[in-house]
């Protein structure tokens, strides 16, 4: 068995053909490109049972060589992942189902038939592969690029493979990053943890292809730093998807989850106060305002103006033609991955950072709340927007971690003050007037807000 640590980056064919050539692959290039023509059959059973427990089993023909691999459930977030391989010479091009032993086939598959798999979709690609030497200073570094181009075919449908892979062979998964984020300054890499396998069950049923990511399970011990990388790791994870769904099928309500995700994620960033000191995500607030204050208004034409939506597919093709997305993408990866935040932060910041989920958050919330001053724009609903930062940032942990609160109807908390949130962001009429002075009247009375606002 190996385990696969790889991330996948999506590109276009002049990015790709730029790859080939760039500086820091050839410069780092120990091996020169190697070219193989890749066929893969992957299998399944009629029901899908193998997508279900999120393996992947395939037959590939490289060249004169045949190599069954079977892929089990791994851990990916935000392009970057980590999955368990087995692989197996054959003598033909054909599934050898004794290989599936109990020691690689997990183990809620073990009633499954393997007689019944059989041929479901198949990629046909040509791969050009190198190895590249990373290290620096004395960290021995080798990661495979690989450049693939061809398409995956299921059925009468198809898709195009246009990719970049860096897959760790030795050393820090962190230089996985760091060097697509370096490749990234100048050319367009779009993060994608969507496998080959998991575009070729889409092409065969496109409800097959699962938007959301399993919500943290948090709990009131764990140490605040722990609860804020797992909630920005789903968040930026969620958002990747929502891109790459949006990029494929154009579904207008995608693109406003997309957008909901990085208005989440700005909101955990700045509501930790001193575990998290500004100077420590500066640049990352920044690549993150620019990008709400480009697609903001963008969502807002579009709730009005059908012409809106569809310009905004095209600004979203622009938005991965370009660097940005990419490089945000990657560099909030880096950095979480480093837990940067804690690097340079005060004695006081890390006892807030190590402090108890459950004794942090009814504080925050309890704080913010209180800020929020709801008695002031029962006569002020003009002013309203102007809290937005605040109620995004109560909104992204009631969201999110609403199970540590120990108190009743969190849920509706959460409904109200999401209602109001959107009431904030319509332009002023006196009937959007009535309407957030009644939203803040009724948030006020509710019996949650009062207990968590003392």
């Amino acid at each position: 068995m190996n385990k696969e640590t790889e991330i996948k980056l999506r590109v276009s064919r002049e990015t790709l053909e730029a790859l080939r050539d760039h500086p820091l692959l050839k410069k780092r290039n120990k091996t020169g490109w190697q070219r193989h023509e890749l066929f893969n059959q992957y299998f399944d059973t009629p029901e899908r049972d193998l997508a279900e427990a999120k393996v992947a089993l395939r037959v590939r023909r490289d060249g004169e060589q045949f190599i069954q691999t079977l892929k089990t459930r791994g851990h990916s977030v935000a392009g970057l992942s980590e999955r368990n391989e087995w692989d197996w010479p054959l003598a033909k091009a054909k599934l050898d189902i004794k290989k599936l032993s109990a020691e690689c086939w997990p183990a809620s598959l073990a009633e499954l038939d393997k007689k019944q798999l059989a041929p479901i979709f198949s990629t046909d690609f040509v791969r050009e592969k190198a190895d590249i030497a990373w290290g620096r200073g004395k960290a021995r570094v080798v990661i495979e690029a690989a450049l693939d181009l061809g398409k995956v075919v299921a059925g009468e449908g198809e898709e195009e493979i246009c990719e970049l892979e860096l897959e760790l062979r030795e050393g820090d998964p962190a230089a996985l990053l760091e060097l697509a984020a370096e490749l990234a300054a100048d050319l367009a890499l779009m993060p994608c943890d969507i496998s080959k396998a998991e575009r070729g069950y889409r092409l065969f049923d496109a409800g097959s292809y699962n938007l959301s990511l399993p919500v943290p399970q948090l709990n009131a011990e764990m140490a605040l730093d722990d609860a804020f990388a797992a909630l920005a790791w789903h968040l930026l994870g969620s958002s990747q998807r929502l891109a790459e769904q949006y990029r494929f099928n154009g579904h207008w309500r995608l693109l406003g989850e997309w957008l909901e995700q990085l208005v989440g994620l700005r909101a955990l960033l700045g509501s930790l106060g001193q575990a998290a000191p500004r100077a420590s995500s500066h640049e990352l607030r920044q690549l993150l305002d620019a990008l709400l204050q480009d697609w903001r208004p963008r969502l807002q034409a579009g709730q009005l103006d059908d012409s809106a939506r569809q310009n905004a597919l095209a600004q979203f093709a622009a938005e991965l033609q370009g660097t940005r997305w990419g490089l945000f993408s990657l560099n909030t990866s880096r950095w979480l991955l480093a837990r940067s935040w804690t690097v340079e932060r005060n004695n006081r910041g890390n006892r807030q950072g190590a402090a108890p989920l459950g004794n942090w958050l009814p504080t925050l919330i309890a704080e913010e709340g209180a800020a929020l001053q709801l008695r002031r724009y029962q006569q002020q609903p003009e002013d309203l927007a102007e809290q937005l930062p605040r109620i995004e940032r109560l909104l992204v942990w009631l969201h999110l971690a609403r199970t540590v609160l120990e108190v009743a109807e969190v849920d509706r908390l959460y409904g109200e003050l999401n209602k109001l949130g959107e009431l904030a962001h319509q332009a002023i009429d006196p009937e959007v007037l009535q309407a957030r002075q009644a939203q803040v009247l009724k948030l006020g009375s509710l019996k949650t807000w009062r207990q968590l606002v003392k």
